[in-house]
């Protein structure tokens, strides 16, 4: 069903804030193109028919070398003595011998009795039971196409923590740009959406950074399409309070006004996490609806771009602050500020998501490590709705990793399932 939204026409004040981290990216994912040519059917030189897979009540045979005709009286003498019947039978050239593939078709005697009484036999060169044997690939956790891509997958080990909770029904506020709510991955997933930018609803589709960014936390998970969103099936408003700088550009800005009628409709609307990939300066009115929102229970979780002068609201207390990670090299990624004791990060190079249209990329900032934080506070409300933002916020930072960091103060990278794992009191994350 697609969100029902209504256009507000708001002019901006001067005070602006930046979007956080978005970076530049190689060309968007392109599905694999069909080989030219078939490949020449497969031929064998193996007879047309060949054994069953099922090997219950069946054993295996060898006769030793003879000439055809005597492993022809031979096997149906075999089969009179033991009540056998014979499934298939070749010549093994390599060895001389007549294989048969017997099934016991007296069902007095088990086949273990019957390969005991065959081994006695003169006849018979070898006989055994049919063992089977597994290729040795195991299956991917999703069957998303692009899910072998997300490196960001392995780091949050989501596979273990989508055994436990996918964020079902959780309301998450992303206040950002627009985004695509017709994009295959992202469809069903955008309960509601709403522009508060002048004429903002024209371009509401077809903006980057908010598609991207709701892809990171809620695209579906093994739909065959695409990539697996950190909490699959969470809802979620788009919340348009910001614009791009110029058409078909990452980049993109927002002001104090359409971001506190973006968090005043959250607050009214229900949502549980607020979601901000975004930062900017200190700002009185929008710290007062922030604190409103901690308030109510909602979780607030916000970009740092680690340059001090564009931290907030990541700075406001309460609220989740997320550093970028580069979870490739083991570091923080663009952070040039001094970093706290306790500050989380999540990673932020290179993540793959959804854009408008239909189509894929690659984007690197904090704007994208905050969504996937945004993904986990979800899995934990899903299990435990009842915890609160200090409580999360102190599990978060009690089940993350630490990271070596030069300077004496180590960060912490989030961990979905040892978060989650924690919060169901289950031991280990497996």
């Amino acid at each position: 069903m697609r969100p029902r939204w209504t256009g507000l026409f708001l002019a901006g004040l001067s005070l602006t804030t930046v979007l956080g981290g978005c970076a530049g990216a190689p060309a968007p994912v392109a599905a694999p193109h069909a080989p030219a040519e078939a490949p020449a059917p497969f031929t064998s030189a193996e007879p047309a028919s060949s054994p069953s897979p099922t090997t219950v009540g069946r054993l295996m045979v060898t006769l030793p070398p003879a000439p055809p005709a005597l492993w022809n009286r031979t096997t149906t003498e075999l089969e009179r003595t033991y009540g056998l019947r014979t499934i298939f039978a070749w010549t093994m050239e390599s060895l001389g011998e007549q294989c048969i593939v017997f099934e016991v078709i007296n069902k007095k005697h088990s086949v273990t009795e019957v390969i005991r009484r065959l081994h006695s036999d003169p006849l018979v060169g070898s006989v055994q039971p049919i063992a089977t044997y597994d290729v040795l690939a195991a299956e991917p956790a999703y069957n998303d196409p692009y899910s072998h891509l997300q490196h960001n997958v392995l780091a949050l080990h989501l596979e273990a923590a989508h055994h436990w909770a996918t964020g079902k029904g959780i309301r998450i506020a992303v206040i950002d740009t627009g985004a695509d709510f017709d994009h295959p991955d992202l469809r069903g997933r955008i309960i509601k959406a709403q522009s508060f930018v002048d004429r903002g609803e024209q371009t509401f589709t077809s903006d980057i950074h908010g598609t991207a960014v709701a892809g990171v936390i809620a695209a579906t998970a093994n739909n065959q399409i695409g990539i697996v969103g950190v909490a699959p099936q969470s809802d979620l408003f788009i919340l348009k309070a910001c614009w791009q700088r110029a058409p078909g550009k990452r980049e993109a800005v927002c002001d104090s006004y359409t971001l506190a009628k973006a968090i005043d409709f959250a607050i009214l609307q229900g949502a549980q996490v607020i979601n901000f990939s975004l930062g900017g300066p200190y700002d009185p009115l929008l710290a007062r609806l922030l604190g409103t929102a901690l308030s109510h229970g909602i979780v607030v979780v916000a970009a740092d771009p680690g340059d001090g002068a564009h931290s907030f609201p990541a700075s406001q207390q309460g609220v989740l602050g997320i550093l970028g990670v580069d979870d490739l090299k083991s570091g923080l990624h663009g952070h040039s500020g001094p970093v706290t004791k306790n500050e989380i990060g999540a990673p932020s190079v290179d993540i793959l998501t959804t854009v408008p249209h239909g189509s894929y990329d690659f984007f690197s900032g904090s704007s994208f490590a905050a969504a996937q934080v945004s993904g986990i506070v979800a899995l934990l409300l899903e299990k435990e709705p009842k915890m609160t933002p200090v409580q999360i916020a102190a599990l978060l930072r009690k089940t993350a990793r630490m990271i070596q960091e030069p300077g004496g103060v180590d960060p912490l990278e989030v961990d979905a399932c040892a978060a989650l794992a924690s919060a169901l009191g289950t031991g280990p994350c497996p």
